[in-house]
């Protein structure tokens, strides 16, 4: 594909891409009114006709709403369509997708217990597990997870390994069903982040993972809205989230906030399929150009993980030669936009060397390869060509 690699897999097509998701067009049960959109409760509480009608609920006979910090039917509508998608029983959704990690690794994992995570993890992660979790003596192995043998190695006695498929920055690819099905030989559960393939082009539950969780804010969403987080997984996992984590922490999704994200998903396979396109062309001419050192794209995997991959989202990385001055190619950009998330229409860069500038306890940049030239790049749903042009004149710039 370029002078670095080739990429090889079989990509989804947009025919499959949309025809084998129809549950995103579809609503889950009756809509009032026969309404083309689903309807906002945005509602606080839930009222009954009868003392015998919440009691019921509150013995846990009755399934009724009762408040929206608990369940809430447009959160609701979101949460069966997320479970539909990633081929789950069901899922709980929260504020933020940290919200969601949180709430998740707080659920399973208790004081003293030990984490193997995948190296270069998103950043807040990093910090929950090095800031909060060790206050609670829990201690936390990272690890090359593209070679098992390593997981393997650092897997016995763990309470859970936590996955990214690819991984933050450095996108990595790793093969998931052999990690799962190492952490079941070890009584260990398995977590991974699922937000930059989308349940569209990687279903991690499939191939053995325990849960499934998504910073909702990107892909899912789409346009830059909202900030929302997700845990998908099996009946009794999210029970125990419910039970455990999830009516102390806070984090609940606010129904309107849940409209904004079932309304992105509409949109979902159209969109994912032009980050894709837009993506590859353009990590095919930054691998060809002169003053690229190199390009951090899974397409560009050899690595046997790429297989649970039917297709790729627009987040890849690049790294500049060390003659590019790094500012000055930021500042030159006149269309691309300088910003810290992803998954929307507009197309945005977060420069490393910037990121580095964190304090060395909360930035596992540092730690596990990132190098002060590369810049992660958020390829939104523009003209490529447009895109290319920007790209060319700012490097010629600096």
């Amino acid at each position: 594909m370029n002078k670095h690699a080739s990429a090889s897999a079989h990509l989804i097509s947009d025919h499959e891409l949309i025809a084998g998701n129809t549950a995103l067009f579809a609503p889950n049960g009756p809509v009032p009114f026969n309404a083309a959109s689903p309807p906002i409760f945005q509602t606080s509480l839930f009222t009954f006709e009868s003392y015998a009608a919440i009691e019921d609920v509150f013995a846990g006979r009755s399934e009724e709403f009762i408040y929206s910090r608990g369940n809430n039917p447009t959160v609701a509508e979101f949460e069966s369509l997320i479970a539909a998608l990633e081929g789950a029983e069901t899922a709980r959704a929260f504020s933020s997708g940290t919200g969601a990690i949180t709430a998740a690794v707080l659920a399973f994992v208790e004081q003293g217990d030990r984490i193997v995570a995948v190296r270069n993890v998103y950043n807040d992660v990093y910090c929950l597990f090095g800031k909060l979790l060790r206050k609670f003596g829990v201690t936390v192995d990272y690890v090359d997870a593209t070679d098992p043998a390593k997981v393997a190695a650092v897997l016995p006695g763990a309470k859970l390994l936590y996955l990214e498929n690819p991984t933050s920055m450095v996108f990595e690819v790793q093969d998931i069903a052999a990690l799962a099905g190492l952490a079941r030989q070890h009584g260990a559960m398995t977590m991974i982040d699922n937000s930059w393939a989308t349940p569209l082009f990687q279903k991690p539950l499939l191939h053995g993972v325990d849960l499934v969780v998504h910073a909702a804010s990107k892909y899912l969403g789409g346009h830059s809205d909202t900030v929302a987080g997700v845990v998908a997984g099996s009946k009794a996992h999210i029970a125990r989230i419910n039970r455990t984590s999830y009516p102390y922490l806070g984090a609940k999704l606010s129904p309107f906030e849940a409209w904004l994200l079932l309304r992105g998903m509409r949109t979902l396979p159209l969109r994912m399929s032009q980050h894709m396109k837009s993506g590859l062309i353009l990590a095919e001419r930054l691998g060809n150009h002169p003053l690229i050192a190199r390009v951090r794209h899974p397409a560009l995997s050899d690595h046997p993980g790429k297989a649970s991959l039917s297709g790729f989202s627009g987040l890849f990385g690049f790294d500049v030669a060390d003659d590019v001055d790094v500012p000055g190619f930021v500042n030159a950009l006149e269309h691309i936009r300088l910003g810290v998330s992803w998954g929307g229409p507009e197309t945005l860069i977060v420069p490393a060397q910037a990121a580095l500038q964190l304090p060395e306890e909360s930035n596992s940049f540092r730690r596990f390869g990132v190098v002060d030239r590369t810049i992660r790049f958020a390829v939104g749903l523009e003209d490529p060509d447009l895109l290319w042009q920007d790209i060319e004149q700012a490097l010629a710039a600096s």
